[in-house]
């Protein structure tokens, strides 16, 4: 609404410009003797009526200058200036063409009727009651109306043309941004159910993962078990109580508030919190983190979702190493503009584009090796708190996930 505002007092400023310029430099070149004060007057009038639409229609447009009502009045102006200009031997008569066009594009189909049935009618009324123009030079009276037909024309074409093409462009952006509503409308959806499956799984895996406790905890007591087969039997015990603490804070976790009212934190610190927590579910996989110091005290806005995301990304990255037998994660954090830039390196395959495109949409439906879902789900919490996440090549071989998240001090 506020676009189609300003554009259609743009081209009430284009009536105002052509009324000027046909009161002030026309009329006194080809007609001296034309009195020129009613068609001044009309024109101040439109440009007063415009200025104060200008200052004053933001909250009511639509109620007391809607586009009808713009339309409408500048058709009966230009009524009331051509009246005092000749009527319809006056060339400036076409210009009613383009305010009816303009009509047709931005109007309700009875609306633009309307409009087409008053610019009939004042054309009409043009025809039997005006005031006639006496021109200097009667014998070249022709080769002017001539000449004005052919401006009002072409300056009709511009107009129709520079009002539809930006209007045309409006609505393809308007409609661009809503298949990206319904794109985000479909991906939170599914987000929902995949929170109420999560939900009941954590509920159904308590019971299986008890049962391994104390089938551990009896193996642990056998009498005999040499060192090697205890460490084991206690990295499954420690494994199965990280289970166990996921489980009991996720829901906790999934009513924690999102991006919008997250906590802050100390960026390179919750980097380092969230590599700990997922060396605790890895510790046959290695991970380097190097930190720049030009981000010491620097804070961002997280939440467990935020988490999750690096998480992910640090875990497939040691999955790509573990299928080359590359050594550790890289993990790097640094700082670009008003942004915390954290990069996550292996020496992997790398990630087709076409997988990252549909990883952007929804989860990947097609990977034997998983859900599918963690790349989805991380595109998702990043978004929701304002940063970006790409992937780029690395040199030598591999990938880069790159993720950038803004500063507490630069979000709105």
């Amino acid at each position: 609404m506020r676009t189609e505002r300003f554009r259609l007092l743009q081209l009430r400023w284009l009536s105002v410009a052509a009324m000027g310029a046909i009161a002030l430099i026309a009329f006194p070149l080809l007609a001296p003797a034309q009195p020129v004060a009613p068609l001044i007057g009309v024109t101040l009038i439109l440009g007063a009526v415009n200025l104060a639409l200008r200052a004053g229609v933001p909250r009511g447009f639509q109620r007391y200058g809607g586009a009808f009502n713009l339309l409408a009045s500048d058709l009966i102006a230009w009524g009331a200036f051509l009246y005092f200009g000749g009527g319809v031997t006056n060339p400036a008569i076409s210009l009613l063409l383009p305010l009816v066009a303009v009509g047709a594009a931005v109007l309700s189909a009875r609306e633009a009727w309307a409009l087409a049935v008053l610019a009939g009618v004042i054309y009409s009324l043009l025809w039997q009651f005006h005031h006639p123009v006496h021109l200097a030079n009667a014998d070249l009276a022709m080769h002017w109306h001539l000449a004005g037909m052919w401006l009002t024309f072409a300056v009709s074409a511009a107009t129709v043309v520079w009002f539809v093409s930006r209007l045309t462009a409006a609505l393809s952006h308007r409609e661009h941004a809503l298949a990206a509503a319904r794109a985000a409308r479909a991906r939170d959806a599914y987000l929902v159910g995949l929170g109420q499956l999560a939900a009941g799984a954590a509920h159904r895996l308590g019971t299986p993962l008890g049962t391994l406790r104390i089938l551990v905890d009896e193996l642990a007591r056998r009498p005999g078990l040499d060192g090697e087969t205890g460490e084991d039997l206690a990295l499954m015990r420690e494994q199965i109580d990280h289970c166990k603490t996921i489980l009991t804070g996720l829901t906790r976790e999934a009513g924690q508030q999102r991006a919008e009212g997250g906590g802050a934190v100390v960026a390179d610190d919750w980097v380092e919190a969230v590599v700990a927590r997922w060396r605790q579910l890895r510790p046959h996989a290695s991970a380097v983190v190097r930190r720049d110091d030009a981000l010491a005290g620097a804070e961002i806005v997280a939440d467990a979702s935020l988490g999750e995301a690096l998480h992910n990304l640090i875990d497939n990255a040691a999955n790509a190493n573990a299928g080359v037998g590359a050594k550790g994660v890289e993990i790097s954090v640094g700082r670009a503009g008003d942004a915390v830039v954290i990069e996550v390196a292996d020496r992997g395959a790398g990630i087709p584009e076409l997988v990252r495109e549909t990883a952007r949409h929804g989860p990947l439906t097609e990977r034997p090796e998983g859900m599918g879902v963690g790349l989805f789900l991380a595109y998702v919490a990043v978004e929701h708190h304002g940063g970006t996440l790409d992937f780029r090549p690395r040199p030598g071989g591999g990938t880069v996930a790159r993720l950038a998240i803004p500063l507490r001090s630069a979000r709105p």
